[in-house]
């Protein structure tokens, strides 16, 4: 899960030299550490997931009408009502985000490959957990949940887009509020709490599925678990969660040894794809009135696909820098590369072939890019021009030899 240690410096250089998002969609681009693209920076003012009717907007009441419904709030331990967050500024502070939740230097979440950076100290969240320390250490919250927008570098496929939503929610308590004679007691009884509280929330939301809990890992909650259910004949991974690290709670200005608490996180798009029928997560950010006319606020209706356009299949292959690393050819850049020069029309990017030369032992990749566009057809002519663009700056930007 560690990566080796990603020094600034490297952070530095890297973007020095992975200019071309810079130059296809930023006019004023400053900070030498700035890898955000225009395309992305359009995002963070969408704000889909206020959108009515949307099938995020409703996924997000059903989920606070569980939590402030006094039926449901009767098997909690009593407390603090939970409040809802969910206009909170995106970009945030490295450290809240990285250091505070104990996510070490040497993380993959935190390389340039990674995450977007707007400078050296500031970055597109890339999780919704970057809010628990300021809302329990600046304003003294015990129960909330945070809803809100974030943004990572990842695959190009129907399930990932580089924006996405989360819903963030945390609970704590003082020994006296739970009974505890000690705070080792009182985590036991904090994960149980935590447990069912989330058990009651998948069947509010998906009905009487079979569960189960898996051990994880998290920098910032021990123990760490994950929830699956057996949903449509498949088993899901619906969140994240577990009781809160010592050290989160000491830097929140808790008192650990008289204070615990749980949290949780769930990513709003994977739980609206399998409750609306929605195959293709750029759907979400679709602005044809075919798609969000389709929904209702508050009911969870299946999406019925307005049409099905032809897909154009293109390949591309190339020899990756030597030798071979992360620091030479990330996958992820070239994924970046493909998603933003074809502005979304690309629904997948699938390796189909690697080869290692005999004699050089030089590294040969082979993409296959399937071009999709959700609203219209393309035409040869149009994909034919984003193909030589993407073959062009693969060379340029990513210093890789086309075959």
């Amino acid at each position: 899960m560690m990566n080796k240690l990603f020094r600034q410096s490297h952070l530095a250089n890297t973007l020095r030299t992975k200019t071309i998002f810079r130059r296809e969609f930023s006019t004023e681009v400053k900070d030498a550490f700035n890898n955000i693209p225009q395309g992305i920076k359009d995002l963070t003012s969408r704000k889909i997931y206020k959108t009515h009717n949307h099938p995020l907007n409703t996924l997000i009441t059903k989920i606070e009408d569980f939590f402030l419904n006094k039926k449901v709030s009767d098997l909690q331990i009593p407390g603090e009502k939970f409040k809802l967050f969910q206009d909170f500024d995106p970009l945030v502070k490295v450290k809240e985000c990285f250091d505070d939740l104990g996510i070490p230097e040497d993380h993959v979440s935190r390389r340039v490959t990674d995450t977007y950076y707007h400078n050296k100290e500031i970055v597109l969240r890339p999780h919704t957990s970057v809010h628990q320390i300021p809302l329990m250490k600046l304003q003294g919250n015990s129960a909330f949940l945070v809803v809100g927008d974030v943004y990572r570098k990842d695959t190009v496929d129907k399930t990932h887009y580089p924006a996405f939503h989360q819903m963030e929610g945390v609970r704590t308590y003082s020994l006296k509020d739970i009974g505890a004679k000690d705070i080792k007691e009182a985590k036991l009884i904090t994960e149980r709490d935590l447990k069912q509280v989330l058990e009651n929330l998948a069947r509010n939301i998906f009905g009487d599925v079979e569960m189960r809990w898996v051990d994880a890992y998290f920098p910032f909650t021990e123990p760490s678990i994950e929830l699956e259910i057996f949903y449509n004949n498949e088993w899901l991974e619906v969140l994240g969660c577990g009781v809160i690290h010592n050290q989160v709670m000491a830097r929140a200005g808790k008192d650990i040894n008289n204070e615990c608490g749980w949290a949780f996180g769930l990513g709003l798009e994977r739980w609206a794809m399998k409750l609306f029928d929605i195959n293709d997560i750029r759907l979400f950010w679709s602005q044809d009135d075919r798609f969000i006319n389709q929904f209702k606020h508050g009911e969870i209706s299946k999406f019925k696909p307005y049409s099905k356009y032809p897909a154009c299949y293109k390949d591309i292959a190339f020899w990756v820098p030597s030798p071979v690393s992360d620091d030479t050819f990330n996958e992820n850049d070239f994924f970046y590369l493909v998603r933003s020069i074809s502005q979304d029309m690309a629904e997948t990017v699938e390796l189909i072939d690697t080869f290692t030369h005999p004699k050089s032992q030089r590294v040969s990749r082979c993409y296959r890019i399937n071009y999709r566009n959700m609203d219209r057809s393309l035409t040869n002519e149009e994909v034919d021009a984003l193909q030589v663009k993407i073959r062009g700056l693969v060379e340029t930007e990513l210093g890789c030899e086309l075959r």
